[in-house]
């Protein structure tokens, strides 16, 4: 295999983002061969818009059958994402799929467990973690150079949508088509590096507020407080109703407190730990020294493409994933900790009962009621 047969399962807005990076040649290891939609004025456009070359599915799993992939890319709605990946790889083809991994973790599981067995490439689209800041950090965190971590404070309130957006498709921001709302579909980003840079917290109290910016079922309001083994606490705060928002990350360890905020990474370095300046210090308010740094980082950026890269590199044997599949669980752990909290107004320790959280979110999709879908697909780009 010279190049990656890839297809992709969904053509909405990301599903085409990423058919035109590959067809305009951004990811060089691999080509577009064909695209699935239940929707047949997608693959309308697909044809017209996109290639006349491509085979034209209109369910995912004859794609799949069809021969004509090495590979695919899943991009439907949330529920979809294990079952197409389970399929795929069964099926004796590889698989990457968008985020979030599923809805809720146990339906994860099961796909984790067909991973396992299969020998074929899985991955997910989690593209923040190509984000120089990120791997930088994440580089220095490992190495052991900042010590233990103590606190953690993440804004990310700069996910601003209207009431179009919302309104565009019929299974956005409902229970039975989505699974939720802004920590199901904008943060699996976040909450999967938090748990990349700090490891799992153990218990989590959230407080998740339905429809308070927007006319929606699910939430679009969020604020969340973690705590880790080693006794580090965290903050978690998103919204898609402010504007203009912001994104800052803060994490406090022994060695000093970084910040990330507008692609840079400030390093208050501390001349020495701050538990051992605790112990021998006499005087009552003396800080220990510190050094203000802005960490340098490679720059590089490649977000989708350089999960598309990796993607293809792997399969030919070329390189190593930017995320594997398996570890999509992880963050969606978190969400589900946070739903379940919020839900039963209490604090909930990891790991919690998942098949209390599967019967409380199938209360809510009960009475979930799908909107008219407008057929309005936007485009998605610089949006992450």
């Amino acid at each position: 295999m010279e190049k990656v047969r890839l297809g992709i399962i969904g053509i909405g807005g990301m599903g085409t983002n990423h058919a035109r990076s590959i067809l305009e040649g951004k990811v060089p290891n691999m080509v577009l061969t064909a695209v699935s939609d239940t929707r047949p004025e997608r693959l309308s456009f697909a044809e017209k818009e996109l290639s006349k070359d491509l085979a034209l599915f209109s369910d995912g799993k004859e794609l799949i059958d069809s021969g004509d992939v090495d590979a695919v890319l899943v991009a439907t709605p949330h529920y979809m994402h294990p079952d197409y990946v389970i399929y795929a790889l069964s099926h004796g083809v590889h698989a990457i799929t968008e985020k979030p991994a599923g809805v809720y973790t146990r339906q994860v599981k099961e796909m984790n467990e067909a991973a396992g067995k299969s020998d074929k490439v899985f991955a997910i689209m989690l593209n923040q973690r190509t984000n120089c800041v990120y791997r930088k950090l994440h580089e220095m965190i490992e190495s052991g150079e900042l010590g233990a971590l103590k606190r953690m404070n993440w804004i990310i309130t700069d996910w601003y949508r209207t009431q179009s957006y919302y309104d565009a498709a019929g299974w956005k921001a409902t229970w039975a088509g989505e699974g939720g709302g802004v920590l199901i579909n904008q943060c699996p980003h976040q909450l999967d590096l938090l748990q990349w840079l700090c490891g799992m917290p153990v218990k989590v109290r959230a407080f998740c507020h339905n429809a308070k910016w927007h006319d929606i079922e699910v939430e679009d309001d969020v604020t969340a407080y973690m705590e880790f083994e080693n006794g580090a606490t965290g903050v978690f705060v998103t919204t898609t109703g402010d504007a203009p928002g912001t994104n800052r990350l803060e994490l406090t360890f022994e060695m000093g407190k970084i910040v990330c905020e507008d692609d840079k990474l400030i390093f208050d370095k501390l001349s020495e730990s701050v538990f051992e300046h605790c112990k021998h210090e006499k005087e009552g308010f003396k800080k220990p020294d510190c050094t203000r740094v802005e960490i340098e980082t490679d720059g590089l950026n490649e977000q989708h493409v350089g999960v598309l890269k990796a993607f293809a590199d792997k399969i030919l044997g070329k390189g190593e994933l930017v995320a594997e599949g398996v570890e999509g669980i992880n963050g969606l752990t978190l969400s589900n900790a946070m739903y379940l909290s919020s839900w039963l107004d209490e604090t909930i320790e990891l790991p919690f009962d998942e098949d209390l959280f599967f019967r409380e979110l199938d209360k809510r999709r009960a009475t979930s009621k799908l909107k008219e879908d407008k057929g309005i697909v936007f485009d998605t780009t610089g949006t992450y």
